[in-house]
Formats: structure tokens, C-alpha cells, sequence
């Protein structure tokens, strides 16, 4: 009889760590979101693939891409790279403050391009997800030759 109660109590104690366990699975999901929800935002002010129309090849063209920081600890925006080197970034190299705005200037240089062109510019910050896209494209014609009369 002895060793039913003593399996009996083993059991009750087995359960209640299991449960104890779960709660701190539940509160660990719970302190998760709460950090993803409090984590540094960057929201720019336009959406979509930037259009700079059409322009004659060497044209130098740039954009400003305004952004702000929708989260609750500063952004900080560790680099930028650019899918070309015809396309240059420049960024904020402080921290851009809870609710402060700021933005990515993007210069391109259509030397050397010629028709449709699509580039990609990707910021790496403390952000969730830790990469973000931003895109433009331009039409580039090509430069009509002054030697021809």
C-alpha cells in the first residue's frame, strides 16, 4: 500500500512540473511577442518599386526614400547594399530614435546602361525581419551621338 501512495505522489509531482513547464513555454511565446512588437520598425512612407521614367544614358538620378521608426527601441541600420554598382545608397549611420523619421537616399548613375532597368537596394538593420527592400527602375535611352551631322 505504501508504494501506491508513494507512486500516487510521483504522479501529482510529475503533473505538476509538466504544467509548470507548459506555463513557462506559454510565457516565453508571450515575453516573444511582446520584444517582436517593442523591436525597432522601419516603415517608409511609399510602397512599392520607385519609378524614375525614362532617361538618357550617363543621366545621374537620385531618391529619397523617407522612412520612420514605428517600433519602441532606436533603429539602427548596420549597412546597405545595392544589387549594382551603377546605384549608390546613403544612410543614417546614428540611431533613428522611437517615432523619428529619416531616409535612405538612393543616387543611380545610367553610364554604360541601356533599356528597362530594375535594381534592388537591401537595408540590414535591428529590425524584425532584419532585412528590408526597397526597389526602383528606370527606362534608359540610349545617348543620341553628337559626331553625326
Amino acid at each position: 500500500m505504501h508504494v501506491k501512495n508513494w507512486l500516487l505522489a510521483v504522479t501529482i509531482i510529475s503533473v505538476g512540473f509538466g504544467q509548470f513547464s507548459c506555463d513557462n513555454r506559454q510565457q516565453a511565446e508571450s515575453a516573444k511577442a511582446t520584444a517582436s512588437a517593442k523591436q525597432p520598425k522601419i516603415t517608409f512612407a511609399e510602397k512599392g518599386i520607385y519609378d524614375f521614367g525614362t532617361l538618357t544614358e550617363g543621366d545621374t538620378v537620385e531618391h529619397v526614400f523617407a522612412f520612420t521608426n514605428t517600433g519602441e527601441f532606436p533603429l539602427i541600420i548596420n549597412n546597405i547594399t545595392a544589387s549594382c554598382g551603377c546605384t549608390t545608397p546613403d544612410w543614417p549611420h546614428e540611431p533613428v530614435a522611437p517615432g523619428d523619421k529619416s531616409s535612405v537616399r538612393v543616387r543611380f548613375n545610367s553610364r554604360g546602361k541601356s533599356g528597362e532597368q530594375n535594381k534592388t537596394i537591401t537595408v540590414f538593420a535591428n529590425t524584425d525581419p532584419a532585412t528590408t527592400d526597397l526597389q526602383f527602375k528606370a527606362m534608359v535611352n540610349a545617348k543620341a551621338d553628337s559626331t553625326k551631322n
